[in-house]
Order: C-alpha cells, then sequence, then structure tokens
C-alpha cells in the first residue's frame, strides 16, 4: 500500500499569545504559535502543533519551503488532502 502525502500551506503568526488553528486564509491555513521567530523554534513549534491536531507523530509532519518566511509549506505523510483539512477544520479556534 502506497503512502498518502500531502503538503499544506500555512501563514504562521509566531510569538502569539495563545497556540493553534485559526482557520483557513484562501489557500492556506493560518496557524498561531507562542514561540519566537528566533532559531528556528517558531518552525519547531508549527511542526508540534500541526502534529498534534492532525494526531499524527511529529516525525510525519515536515518543512519543506519557508523556513524563514511565515508563509510556509509543509509535507504531511499518512493523510490525504481532504482528511487533513478535515482534521484541521475541527481543531480551529
Amino acid at each position: 500500500m502506497e503512502e498518502q502525502t500531502t503538503r499544506l500551506r500555512v501563514r504562521v503568526a509566531p510569538g502569539a499569545g495563545r497556540q493553534g488553528v485559526v482557520g483557513r486564509l484562501g489557500d492556506a491555513w493560518k496557524l498561531r504559535v507562542t514561540a519566537a521567530p528566533e532559531r528556528g523554534r517558531a518552525n519547531d513549534a508549527v511542526v508540534r502543533l500541526l502534529a498534534e491536531k492532525l494526531r499524527l507523530p511529529p516525525g510525519s509532519v515536515n518543512l519543506v519551503a519557508g523556513h524563514t518566511s511565515r508563509e510556509k509549506v509543509v509535507e504531511v505523510e499518512g493523510l490525504d488532502g481532504e482528511e487533513a483539512a478535515r482534521r484541521l477544520e475541527g481543531a480551529s479556534s
């Protein structure tokens, strides 16, 4: 059986008062993380947040583009795009 892989576009607000999935912003997902955007802390927080909300192990979520930008592309292994969207919609605050 072939492993499913999905790429998600995210827009990140680092240094937020609380973490969470805000919802859709165009074709991207808006995320808030409490970590500061320094030394990769916000990127690590994005990976942990998505893994938690998608109910996947952290190793299944990888940042593939936008390491120094608020606009990022994240690759998710083990879910198709539809299921990932359903889980993130359910996690939106």
